[in-house]
């Protein structure tokens, strides 16, 4: 390889590593990905070692806990990536010289996430009866309130995430992967909270989430609908949500004002 072509190799990964750099969001989701992985798997090693019975006696518990996350990733995602494609496509400096209001924005994007959601979900749902013989209808009236509550978390996640990448850059985007699996280790998905290190246990019932798939156990292994886990997931909600979108509106008025909506870049 002649010195010419390493001097060019070396020019493309020399403006990359300065990409990198100056790009905090990049930092982190290299260090982020294994962190995340270890930390989930490493609690649900240890349920499992403590509770080697607990699958045989509840064989759909892991599969509605499967479907309901899905719930709360791709509401997150229809949020955030919706804002993100009209970065993609140099259109948010022309939909905001429209007579379009920011809150007829976002309800625009909860909108479409909702129906990418459906789309996304469904299918899946109903295709978990063929192969693995789970109803997760079998839920009943409880899966609505459930639907509603990770719909509406994962909405604040994604118009968290819009906020960063309009005031940060298209450097942000990986942040509505990252955010939305950060909160999988402490969610409770695939395990009890118990099953968690004592100080985490209170950040954990700090997110909707861990209600709502503490509430799904219940009801699937015989205990009862827990109302209780259903109204401090909905009041959770509500505080993030309305956090969420005075944040969103709030990093729009300064992008306004400084003229980012035409500057979206690296």
């Amino acid at each position: 390889m002649s010195g010419g072509s390493l001097t060019r190799i070396g020019a493309v990964m020399l403006r990359h590593l300065y990409i990198l750099r100056a790009s905090w969001p990049r930092l982190l989701e290299l260090a982020y990905w294994p962190f995340v992985q270890m930390v989930l798997w490493g609690f649900m090693t240890r349920f499992l070692v403590q509770n080697s019975s607990w699958f045989a006696e509840a064989a759909g518990v892991l599969i509605a806990a499967v479907l309901l996350w899905d719930i709360l990733f791709r509401a997150n995602l229809g949020v955030s990536l919706t804002f993100m494609e009209e970065i993609w496509a140099r259109n948010l400096g022309h939909l905001y010289v429209s007579p379009l209001r920011p809150w007829e924005h976002l309800a625009a994007m909860m909108g479409l996430s909702l129906v990418r959601t459906l789309i996304s979900v469904l299918p899946a749902a109903l295709l978990a009866l063929p192969f693995y013989g789970v109803w997760v209808f079998d839920l009943g009236l409880p899966l609505l309130g459930f639907f509603v509550n990770l719909m509406l978390f994962g909405w604040s996640v994604g118009l968290v995430v819009a906020a960063l990448v309009l005031r940060f850059g298209q450097g942000a985007e990986s942040l509505a992967w990252v955010g939305i699996f950060a909160l999988a280790p402490i969610s409770g998905i695939y395990y009890p909270l118990d099953v968690l290190p004592h100080w985490l246990q209170p950040v954990a019932m700090a997110l909707p989430s861990s209600h709502v798939f503490e509430g799904m156990r219940a009801v699937l292994l015989g205990e009862g609908f827990r109302a209780g886990l259903l109204w401090a997931a909905l009041g959770l909600n509500a505080a993030y949500l309305a956090l969420a979108g005075l944040g969103f509106l709030a990093t729009l008025r300064i992008a306004r004002v400084r003229g980012l909506l035409l500057q979206q870049g690296e």
